[in-house]
């Protein structure tokens, strides 16, 4: 059994770029106002990986990454959907459903989405099981000015929050690559192991700012 010590507790309004190695977003309330946003010079993608951890006790829906160009609210976006108990992947605002996962309250998840602009096909991998590839959208890339957040679901480019759609809890590691994480690679971040580090967003060296009250707290695993 491990028990979670959570120390260092820290809210911020400015930009920063931190090594957030061995460290957490709390997200303590629910609320329209309170995210984190995610900075990358990166403009045009035409392929997606993100990958991150998340603890929640929320039965209601909830987004878990957002990101919005000028275009798409829902450029890419990983939800989860509490009417329909399924996991969602948003790509340029067409939708891929993936129910019957083994999505458990009260303890952490690893959860990775992927998207091809070539194929069209986006999978979800919650602690390193895959899912089958289902078809969102294709032909065209993922571009414009964007803003990535977490905590809130972007209805507009940059707002439009729903607090009914916020995330209460703890997320951690997060990383996006502009490609198409092979499965090794997936299994390796998964366990913690020497994986390789996103290329967009990267946690060790994560450039952030904090709206409102969230903090950033030390994660310590204790066994027991």
């Amino acid at each position: 059994m491990r028990l979670l010590l959570l120390v260092g507790m820290l809210t911020a309004c400015a930009a920063v770029t931190q090594d957030l190695s061995g460290k957490m977003f709390t997200f303590p309330l629910e609320t329209n106002t309170a995210h984190v946003k995610l900075r990358t010079t990166k403009q045009d993608f035409n392929a997606v990986t993100v990958c991150q951890r998340y603890f929640t006790d929320l039965q209601r829906s909830h987004v878990l990454f957002s990101l919005a160009v000028p275009s798409f609210s829902n450029g890419f976006m990983v939800l989860w959907d509490g009417t329909d108990k399924e996991l969602e992947i948003y790509t340029q605002d067409k939708i891929a459903a993936f129910g019957k996962t083994d999505y458990k309250l009260n303890t952490w998840h690893s959860v990775c989405a992927t998207w091809d602009s070539a194929s069209g096909l986006a999978q979800l991998w919650l602690d390193g099981q895959p899912s089958v590839r289902k078809f969102t959208s294709s032909g065209s890339n993922i571009r414009g000015s964007l803003i990535i957040m977490l905590g809130q679901d972007q209805d507009s480019h940059g707002g439009g929050f729903d607090i009914k759609q916020s995330f209460v809890g703890m997320l951690s590691d997060v990383h996006m690559w502009d490609y198409v994480l092979s499965a090794c690679q997936m299994q390796k971040y998964v366990d913690e192991q020497n994986f390789t580090p996103g290329n967009v967003l990267n946690w060790a060296a994560l450039d952030y700012q904090i709206v409102e009250k969230v903090m950033v707290e030390n994660k310590v695993m204790v066994c027991l």
